[in-house]
């Protein structure tokens, strides 16, 4: 039965998933995400509902588009396999609780902020204020008063910490050095991991971005890296893995 669960969740994932792209593509330039219709982007053409199946749709035309044979970019194929995944690792960790919902949510608004700020630089106000407000949403009605006063505040304590290392890294630098998106996106990682974990997927994030900063200084002339992915996945991981500072410590001790 936990099997049949797993692929349930990893289907409606795909799902979603699919979803997902054209909600970051779309409102990042601007566009509606109710019309038009879903259609190929070089051709104009609109898309029969056989030709929006997730994964299964993308492999059967072989990554291009039906009628004007256009490739379409792995990314949909890779986004849509990914969130199935998360989906499936959410319920598996969490099963049927008031945790699984609020992972499920969580994830949601980080794919989002993944795939617009890879390919916009950009990290949607609207999506971060949608997933922000229906956890809060969520906690009261599931959790009570106290918790949810205490996870909002938890996620102001995470947002200061990132405005001032915003701060201290603009004055060491003498130029941005971090984007606002990334410090609204301390607020959620607060408000769902605690201020403590939330800290350190700030460390986490920095640690998985280091060797594409490298790369990038190296073989690029612009030092241009949006941080909101790595960060975006190291919360992801300690999300998935239940991570916490007692465990860190337990392998440090080691």
């Amino acid at each position: 039965m936990n099997t049949f669960w797993i692929i349930l969740f990893f289907i409606v994932g795909t799902i979603f998933g699919s979803f997902f792209n054209v909600v970051a593509d779309r409102l990042s330039n601007g566009k509606s995400i109710i019309t038009p219709a879903s259609h190929c982007d070089k051709c104009n053409t609109k898309l029969k509902w056989y030709e929006l199946i997730p994964i299964v749709s993308y492999i059967c035309q072989g990554g291009k588009c039906r009628y004007c044979k256009s490739k379409i970019g792995s990314n949909h194929l890779i986004i849509e396999l990914v969130t199935g995944v998360l989906f499936a690792s959410c319920y598996n960790e969490f099963a049927f609780s008031s945790k699984l919902v609020i992972a499920l949510i969580f994830v949601s608004t980080l794919i989002i902020v993944i795939v617009s700020d890879i390919e916009y630089m950009i990290i949607l106000d609207e999506v971060l204020f949608v997933g922000i407000v229906s956890i809060i949403v969520y906690d009261f009605l599931a959790l009570g008063v106290s918790t949810t006063i205490n996870n909002i505040f938890y996620g102001i304590c995470a947002f200061m910490t990132m405005y001032a290392l915003k701060l201290l890294g603009d004055f060491i630098f003498s130029k941005e050095s971090l984007g606002g998106g990334d410090i609204k996106l301390m607020f959620l990682f607060g408000l769902v991991l605690g201020y403590d974990m939330a800290i350190v997927c700030i460390f986490l994030g920095t640690f998985l971005a280091f060797p594409i900063s490298i790369y990038v200084l190296i073989k690029r002339k612009d030092n241009i890296i949006p941080f909101g992915p790595f960060l975006s996945i190291a919360a992801i991981l300690v999300l998935i893995t239940k991570l916490n500072l007692d465990k860190i410590i337990s392998f440090i001790a080691k």
